[in-house]
């Protein structure tokens, strides 16, 4: 198990460098561009099975305890320690994050995205990879840093030399935005481990900030939380994400939204949450109102998109999407309730399923049409997918139905409890201030609702024949093996949600106890 944990975090790192070697002689198959796509998709299925073999190996009766837990002196002047280690809230996050990068490289083996050369494009995928991962994997704040930063450059260069139109500028959009937030969230990161003498994000969570004064805790909860913010992201620190999604690859999109946007989320529950308790206390109703606004601007954004005649994105409507979905992300952690953060960490997990999915799926609408323009889509192209493609426009509308929160699909849970948690918010969080977050964030769910369905009914439905006869592929072999792992999942954690929830659920009391629980 502890070989493991630090296998799947480090063999990223060394799969990068050996695609930029010359493929061994035999194994070049028909070219060597697509020796090292190969070599991508056998280094992120190897990383995927020993993420299985840890999940299959993981203690289930003890999910709040740290398992497969590597401690090592790194830097002893700074007592910076290579500590590792899962329990039951970053176990579910490692094993989302090694599949998609799985399904990732399986797409792009099969379709590679407009660009330069394949060997930089595996490289940075596996860096990328190794990042996130190490991002949930590490028990030390500057560790955890040094993770979160790590995924910049290459997201940054996977939009800027293979995205699309605007690609250049919104890659300098992207960087710039996270780039300062981390400066910020690097100073609350040091006042924290200096102020306790120790960057052990164990024994931090443990002492619950018993040590730490008042006005430290703001201080570091502002600071961070305004790194992590950024990341989210939340409102008003969103405007990167739309120009980012709409250039970015598909894959990269698929990246962005189910991976990266985690990274933050689990920041406020990894070390906000357990660490500056009295911090977020005092920051939490002011959390929840961003988070609620977030909801519904996200939610109106996306309407305006999907008007007739708007001239909308259809990725750059999702982009927006997200903004509310983590909405109801931040509104759970915000609440400081088991149930609330349990639901935060549940839609965690289902928006990356789920909006991984549909990214998947407007970069297969985009690869036929050569546009994702809705208005295109649903006029003159005549897109009645129903018609057109059954199998490509009933998995749309899957896709749709489980980012609106249908019961029994994974979105409705996460949803649901962040609400619950929002509605009866931890001892000494203003209930009047909650009470009216839970009704806009309630309402943010109808708009939810109201966008998707427009978007399946204008982009699905229709005549077949009103528009010029296009012959449109249906759900080719290589997206069919990309995209069912992820219906398959949203379907089982919709129906079975306590698969995910057994796990979450002791760690977060754990948690939120200050480590007596």
């Amino acid at each position: 198990m502890q070989f493991l944990l630090a296998f799947i975090v480090a063999a990223p790192l060394l799969g990068a460098a050996a695609a930029l070697l010359p493929p061994p002689p035999g194994l070049k198959g028909r070219s060597p561009e697509q020796a090292v796509l190969r070599h991508g998709v056998t280094v992120t299925g190897v990383i995927l099975a020993a993420a299985i073999s840890l999940t299959l190996g993981f203690d289930h009766d003890a999910p709040s305890r740290f398992q497969a837990t590597t401690d090592i002196s790194w830097i002893p002047a700074l007592d910076v320690r290579i500590h590792l280690g899962v329990d039951g809230i970053s176990l579910p996050l490692l094993l989302m994050t090694a599949l998609l990068f799985f399904l990732c490289a399986l797409y792009s083996y099969f379709k590679f995205p407009e660009g330069p050369s394949p060997k930089a494009f595996v490289a940075l995928l596996l860096v990328l990879e190794s990042g996130t991962l190490a991002t949930f994997a590490v028990l030390d704040l500057l560790l955890f840093f040094l993770a979160f930063e790590m995924v910049l450059i290459p997201m940054y260069f996977l939009i800027a030399r293979w995205g699309g139109a605007q690609r250049q500028a919104a890659a300098w959009k992207f960087i710039l935005y996270t780039l300062l937030g981390s400066v910020v969230m690097l100073l609350g990161l040091l006042l924290l481990g200096v102020k306790s003498g120790t960057f052990d994000m164990v024994a931090l969570a443990t002492d619950n900030g018993r040590e730490l004064s008042h006005t430290t805790q703001l201080l570091a909860v502002l600071a961070i939380g305004l790194g992590l913010a950024v990341k989210t992201p939340m409102w008003p620190l969103h405007s990167w994400l739309p120009d980012a999604h709409t250039a970015a690859p598909t894959v990269g999109s698929v990246l962005l939204a189910g991976v990266l946007l985690k990274m933050g989320t689990y920041g406020f529950v990894r070390i906000l949450l357990p660490i500056t308790p009295d911090g977020m206390a005092t920051f939490a109703p002011y959390l929840g109102a961003f988070a609620a606004v977030g909801i519904v601007y996200g939610s109106l954004a996306c309407l305006a998109l999907a008007r007739k005649g708007s001239k909308g994105d259809l990725k750059r409507l999702i982009a927006y999407s997200s903004v509310g979905h983590m909405g109801f992300v931040l509104l759970g952690i915000a609440s400081m309730t088991p149930t609330g953060v349990n639901g935060a960490l549940f839609a965690n997990i289902a928006h990356g399923l789920i909006t991984g999915l549909l990214f998947f799926l407007v970069g297969a609408l985009k690869d036929r049409y050569g546009t994702a323009d809705l208005d295109t889509l649903a006029g003159a192209t005549g897109a009645a997918l129903y018609g057109r493609a059954p199998r490509l426009g009933a998995l749309l509308a899957f896709a749709a139905v489980a980012s609106l929160g249908l019961p029994g699909l994974a979105g409705f849970w996460g949803e649901m409890l962040a609400l619950f948690g929002a509605f009866d918010p931890a001892e000494g969080l203003s209930r009047p201030a909650f009470l009216t977050y839970t009704a806009i964030g309630a309402f943010g769910t109808l708009l939810t609702a109201a966008y998707l369905l427009i978007v399946v009914r204008r982009v699905c439905m229709g005549d077949p024949k009103a528009g010029p006869e296009l012959a449109v592929a249906d759900i080719q072999h290589y997206e069919f093996a990309a995209w069912t792992p992820l219906a398959a999942l949203t379907v089982l954690a919709g129906l079975w949600p306590a698969l995910l929830l057994g796990l979450t659920d002791p760690a977060v009391q754990k948690l939120l106890a200050g480590g007596n629980a």
